[in-house]
């Protein structure tokens, strides 16, 4: 069985999500590397602010928590994973 996948603005909050693909350009890639953010990795929504605010995203590896601009969100592909990490 195949796992949907989804922008990080579509994900559910509170699941482990694991990151599937980064698109956009490059600086927005070497952006999102220089922070923690690469394939593979697990991810876990913290909350999703209402209409178009940022959205808060915790690395289930480091624990550490950050902002993200919707924009920069809808390019970071994920997958819901079944299970702990």
């Amino acid at each position: 069985m195949r796992t949907k996948r989804m922008s990080l603005v579509e994900a559910p909050i509170d699941k482990h999500l694991r990151i599937v693909d980064i698109a956009g350009g490059e600086s927005v890639r070497r952006r999102l590397l220089a922070i923690g953010f690469h394939k593979g990795d697990v991810v876990e929504l913290d909350s999703a602010a209402i209409l178009k605010g940022p959205i808060l995203v915790r690395s289930s590896l480091s624990d550490m928590r950050i902002a993200l601009g919707r924009g920069i969100a809808r390019k970071i592909t994920v997958e819901v994973l079944d299970g702990r990490p």
